[in-house]
């Protein structure tokens, strides 16, 4: 099993750089077929969410096509994160809550599951999103 960086899944989903966009979607054909094992994590997915939809980078993506984009290749089974599953939940958590970074998708997807009662945070978006209590220290 080989780590899987931030910047090979975004030269694959933008095909900036031709040459590394072929060499990627190479890789993740290969993935797709099993006959390679790739491991990522949280803080990877996270990053791919900030550079595509960050207003200063040339993407400028709506988090729906973030979620589009990502979801085909998270979700092969080729592809391990530990908290999978969290990681999918968080996709569609921020492209249903325009108003919230993938950081607190991530964090409302983790409360869905019930790994914590509520939000200990002064950040008030989360006041928006159905059955996620937020508490004030």
């Amino acid at each position: 099993m080989r780590f899987l960086d931030t910047n090979v899944i975004l030269r694959y989903l933008t095909n900036d750089d031709e040459a590394k966009a072929r060499n990627c979607y190479e890789l993740f054909q290969r993935a797709r077929r099993g006959e390679e094992d790739l491991f990522t994590c949280e803080a990877v997915v996270a990053e791919c969410a900030y550079v595509l939809s960050s207003s200063r980078l040339p993407y400028r993506l709506t988090h729906e096509e973030v979620r589009a984009r990502l979801m085909p290749v998270l979700s092969l089974r080729s592809v391990h994160i530990h908290e999978k599953r969290v990681a999918l939940r968080a996709l569609d958590v921020y492209a249903a809550y325009e108003f919230l970074d993938f950081e607190d998708a991530l964090a409302v997807a983790h409360i869905e599951r019930g790994d914590a009662a509520d939000i200990l945070s002064y950040d008030r978006d989360f006041d928006r999103v159905p059955d996620v209590r937020r508490v004030e220290p």
